[in-house]
């Protein structure tokens, strides 16, 4: 990635290092399965909790870095997360639907979508919200719905986002 901006840099450190995919990786690896865990761990499924896997392979990272040096930690990281860097795309990762959707529609100097609140049901805390998103320059509409008015928006700008990708 020696073409990449630093902002997308930044990205895509941030999901490289996060808990959910430090986890995935442990768990393709089974080092649950080599846990010493507590019997109150063991019962409630720790060596599952993604909190567990993730803080593992950190361990395991710093063990072979203090044991065989920099170079080796280097290539082990290397081998564990190359087939997760092949597949990332720089400009969308890390981005929700609704920048993704702004972005798109910046870079075609058309106007920002409108989001509308159809409904708020359910008791006050626990509220469900159905947004729509629409763009009426393009003709293009698409409802979300989600446990608050951010989450809503979000589905439906991803959903726009679909029909935007399927008319090419």
């Amino acid at each position: 990635h020696t073409r990449v901006q630093e902002g997308d840099l930044s990205r895509m450190r941030a999901y490289l290092v996060q808990e959910k995919t430090l986890s995935e990786i442990a768990s393709s690896l089974n080092l649950g399965d080599y846990l010493k865990l507590g019997e109150g761990e063991l019962k409630s499924g720790g060596f599952r909790r993604p909190s567990i896997l993730a803080d593992t392979l950190e361990a395991i990272i710093g063990a072979v870095y203090l044991d065989g040096g920099f170079a080796s930690a280097e290539l082990m990281i290397a081998r564990l997360f190359e087939p997760l860097m092949k597949g990332l795309d720089p400009k969308t990762l890390g981005k929700d639907p609704k920048t993704l959707l702004q972005e798109y529609l910046q870079g075609r100097k058309l106007p920002l979508p409108n989001y509308t609140v159809l409904s708020i049901s359910g008791e006050a805390h626990e509220q469900h919200f159905e947004v729509e998103c629409a763009i009426p320059d393009l003709a293009v509409r698409a409802c979300g719905g989600g446990v608050s008015r951010r989450s809503a928006e979000q589905q439906a700008a991803g959903s726009v986002m679909q029909i935007l990708s399927s008319e090419g």
